[in-house]
């Protein structure tokens, strides 16, 4: 039964994708569209655009879930309905430990789901968590790739104005945080409760305020890191992809 989607607009006759890739950015669809086989475009809603196509065979759907968990939740609600079953984020973030360069890549094995879409949906105590075979693979392909990666915990909220933004970052550096971002809690807290696969990976594009020894005042070469950076999560998250595929297979 075919059933159009309120929100992203497709449904269940315009793909066969069982795997998703979540960029936030809408521009961002069209440049994973480059590393994809026969890309097309499959329209676009709101911050809602879409692409399909093939890498190594397997069909991929790239919807971009604009900003922050409440159009993220809306995204994986939706795709949910249409049939996919494994959704990478394919976001960025700002490092809050000083040995994270711009375009370093974060793997994020879980979230401190400090937004309101996650507890919304859950309780504050219920765990924000990706898919752990998944995001084993997507490590043991970094190490094949010699992709400059981290794997461990982010944050994502939901503001980047308030008057105590400075303090909370210095707060969750200290406990070990690598990152924050806006989304990625509320990917696996709803990824979860749908019974999906989640994953996240992290483009670094805001050096840490405390690191000292690896600033960068060219702009030109900071947008080339994070391009670099870019580039690097979305041929890992592609490769992941196919690694996850052939398993399936045996």
């Amino acid at each position: 039964m075919m059933s159009l989607q309120p929100h992203i607009r497709l449904e269940n006759n315009m793909t066969n994708a069982k795997y998703a890739l979540l960029p936030g950015d809408p521009d961002r669809v069209d440049r994973i569209a480059c590393f994809l086989d026969n890309p097309e475009k499959l329209g676009q809603n709101r911050e809602f655009r879409a692409v399909r196509g093939w890498f190594q065979g397997i069909e991929i759907l790239v919807l971009s879930t604009g900003i922050g968990g409440p159009s993220t939740a809306i995204a994986i609600e939706e795709l949910c309905q249409i049939g996919v079953k494994t959704m990478i984020r394919i976001g960025s973030c700002g490092a809050l430990q000083d040995d994270l360069a711009l375009g370093n890549i974060v793997i994020a094995h879980g979230a401190v789901a400090d937004d309101g879409t996650s507890r919304t949906y859950a309780p504050a105590c219920y765990p924000a968590c990706a898919d752990p075979l998944f995001t084993a693979t997507l490590v043991q392909q970094a190490k094949q790739m010699g992709v400059p990666a981290v794997y461990g915990l982010v944050r994502s909220h939901d503001s980047f104005y308030t008057e105590r933004e400075a303090q909370l970052d210095a707060e969750w550096s200290a406990r070990g945080i690598l990152g924050a971002d806006m989304e990625s809690a509320a990917l696996m807290v709803v990824g979860a409760l749908r019974g999906l696969r989640t994953a996240s990976l992290l483009n670094v594009v805001v050096e840490h305020n405390g690191c000292l020894g690896s600033s960068i005042n060219d702009y030109v070469q900071q947008e080339a890191l994070c391009l670099e950076g870019e580039e690097r999560q979305i041929l890992l998250a592609l490769r992941a992809i196919y690694a996850d595929s052939q398993q399936g297979e045996k």
